[in-house]
């Protein structure tokens, strides 16, 4: 990967953890903007498309949760990591929950946020795929894009989103297992998967408590029926 064409974003009130990020992801070849506060990081993506955000959920006055609903709310579906010292596991569906892509809990290891930042920015880049546009009712999901449409009308979706939708539809109907659609940590896998299934089905069904698009296959897991294989 060619970090060095990617530029980070990162947020967090604590100044000796926003400089030692900063150096190890210069250090590591990435481009790195700094901002104290939620207000500050706005300020400056006024200014610049960012690759990724790397974002305190605990700070003043905004928090990191309030500001990750803002940007999915205004349809930005820039890769969000977030950071913070709440290491229970609700903290980190609640941070998932809110359009975050991963969650890593402070004190980390520095090359654990590399990978994970690396990973984050991977799934983001466009990659070819057998299928370019698969259809599902009145949506059409452009893979190579990770468009997703209703009616012709764009249906804004995250990074995490995208991909989810990738993997299914890679399948083609069959199922996925939550351990092989997990995007976070081990701990947590099945719930945090859960968590983007939901949002997603918010988001395709006309009734998300009976899916009939992304259906759960009791005992084995998810699967997106395209055209075709719909099972009503």
């Amino acid at each position: 990967m060619a970090a060095e064409a990617y530029h980070i974003l990162v947020v967090d009130d604590d100044r000796r953890i926003r400089e030692l990020i900063k150096s190890y992801l210069i250090e590591n070849g990435f481009m790195v903007t700094v901002a104290r506060t939620a207000a500050e990081a706005r300020e400056r993506m006024r200014g610049i498309a960012f690759d990724l955000l790397v974002l305190d959920v605990m700070m003043p006055g905004e928090t990191g949760l309030k500001f990750t609903s803002g940007l999915r709310a205004g349809g930005l579906d820039i890769p969000v990591l977030m950071l913070s010292a709440l290491a229970d596991s609700d903290d980190r569906i609640a941070g998932l929950a809110t359009g975050s892509d991963d969650y890593l809990t402070k004190p980390f290891e520095p090359q654990e946020l590399l990978l994970r930042i690396r990973n984050l920015l991977r799934r983001a880049v466009v990659q070819q795929a057998p299928k370019t546009d698969v259809r599902f009712g009145d949506f059409q999901f452009n893979v190579t894009r990770g468009e997703l449409r209703r009616s012709g009308e764009l249906v804004r979706l995250t990074s995490g989103e995208k991909e989810l939708l990738r993997q299914l539809i890679h399948k083609s109907g069959a199922p996925l297992s939550r351990l092989e659609l997990s995007q976070s940590g081990p701990e947590d896998s099945s719930r945090s998967v859960d968590v983007q299934i939901n949002r997603l089905r918010q988001k395709i069904e006309a009734d998300p408590a009976n899916p009939v698009y992304l259906q759960t296959m009791r005992g084995a897991g998810y699967a997106l029926m395209v055209d075709g294989e719909v099972r009503r």
